[in-house]
């Protein structure tokens, strides 16, 4: 299903839905990001995902991550709360998406990198390669604000 972003565009269609969503920063030891470029936009971005009935904002960053990556991670932080509600996805089928969600840093601790039926490409990156990636602003900011060392620990 194609879609389309918007961020803070007077043209953006109104949203029509809300959802709880998680994405995740994964970080392996020599300090590079985990990334996947999505068939929807042909965008780089992080892995994540709307939270399902019945699961909660954690389990749903640890399912997203391994559905769209193959990699088995562990949660470490929070990045973020994410919820500009001038940020809206339009998808093919008439929904506009307005999402609630919270970026979480993690590690891996399994799994095998593969691609997804949601990405063409998963790798990681160095920080100053991601500089360069086409992304969304929401997504941009959310590495940033990692980059920039904006993380409260998980307790």
């Amino acid at each position: 299903m194609a879609r389309r972003d918007y961020e803070d565009d007077p043209n953006a269609p109104e949203a029509n839905s809300l959802v709880p969503a998680a994405s995740t920063i994964v970080v392996n030891d020599s300090g590079r990001v985990l990334l996947q470029r999505r068939t929807d936009n042909n965008m780089w971005a992080l892995p994540g995902g709307a939270m399902n009935l019945g699961e909660s904002l954690p389990d749903c960053a640890r399912r997203e991550t391994r559905e769209e990556t193959g990699l088995e991670v562990e949660l470490t932080g929070i990045v973020g709360t994410y919820t500009n509600p001038g940020h809206v996805f339009a998808y093919d089928d008439g929904e506009v998406r307005q999402e609630f969600s919270i970026c979480f840093l993690a590690r891996a601790i399994g799994g095998h990198l593969a691609v997804s039926d949601e990405s063409t490409d998963v790798r990681w990156f160095t920080p100053e390669e991601v500089e360069s990636l086409p992304m969304v602003a929401s997504i941009r900011k959310r590495v940033n604000d990692w980059l920039e060392g904006k993380i409260p620990a998980l307790r």
